[in-house]
């Protein structure tokens, strides 16, 4: 399904050092609390019904045969083609690829009643290095067609029971007026903290971001790819200096989703 973007936590100001307090709030390494998430509130509509798979709210959407072979898809930057294969009645596996490589693997396991559904994930479309890997859970908020498979429906993510710590860490440094963000999946950037835009590296989805500090700690990060918009994230560091909210807007599918981060 969708792997999301997460952030940090909580800490307490005894425990961060006099030297860091005369930093920027910004500057070190935050891991997200991944247990604090507000996922979004609109859900992900999919229909596996009479061997076809549809993606209703994928962004491009996109309708192929459940036959577990790769199928061509178009307009997606991480993957170009998708497999789906029914294991069984509440179960099935996608795979995504890009030039042939496997860059995705997702199972999704629907309960005995239809109303919940678990999710296991490798993900490596944005990893330079080892993949992300995650669980987690969803839960239905409208059943699909009658007479389609179990994973048919409208479902939104509830929580995540674990989040490998490569897809929840990231690294800011600042340099007067410039910020450097470094990821361990290998995305980069070093933009100027005045909107202007700079090159986004490492991440096929993103070619530009735009950074802007509002006050003392808040950044509004842009991320573009092209000339389109495709998220917003803020993030407001608390007094204590220890401790962060974020906030990511997914401006091509309309969803919105919160967390906090800590400095580690």
């Amino acid at each position: 399904m969708m792997k999301l973007l997460l952030a940090a936590g909580l800490l307490s100001m005894v425990l961060i050092p006099a030297q860091a307090l005369a930093d920027s709030p910004f500057d070190g390494t935050w891991k997200a609390d991944v247990s604090s998430a507000s996922m979004p509130k609109k859900p992900d509509i999919f229909v596996l019904k009479d061997g076809v798979y549809t993606c209703q709210t994928c962004a491009p959407a996109y309708t192929i045969k459940a036959d577990g072979t790769d199928q061509d898809v178009s307009g997606h930057p991480y993957f170009d083609t998708v497999a789906i294969k029914v294991i069984d009645d509440h179960s099935i596996q996608e795979t995504d690829k890009k030039a042939g490589k496997t860059v995705t693997t997702t199972t999704v396991t629907v309960s005995k009643d239809g109303k919940t559904a678990t999710f296991e994930f490798t993900d490596s479309s944005n990893s330079s290095g080892a993949p992300v890997t995650g669980k987690g859970a969803q839960k239905l908020i409208m059943a699909g067609p009658v007479g389609s498979h179990a994973v048919s429906g409208s479902w939104v993510t509830t929580s995540f029971s674990s989040f490998s710590d490569n897809g929840v860490t990231v690294t800011y440094k600042t340099d007067g007026d410039m910020l450097t963000m470094t990821s361990p999946t290998g995305q980069s950037y070093t933009a100027k903290m005045d909107g202007t835009s700079a090159p986004y590296k490492g991440d096929p989805g993103i070619t530009t971001v735009s950074v802007k500090k509002v006050g003392a700690n808040m950044l509004v990060e842009t991320d573009k790819r092209g000339d389109k918009v495709v998220g917003i994230v803020r993030t407001t560091i608390d007094s204590t200096g220890a401790s962060a909210k974020v906030s990511y807007h997914d401006s091509l599918r309309n969803r919105s989703m919160s967390w906090t981060q800590k400095k580690i």
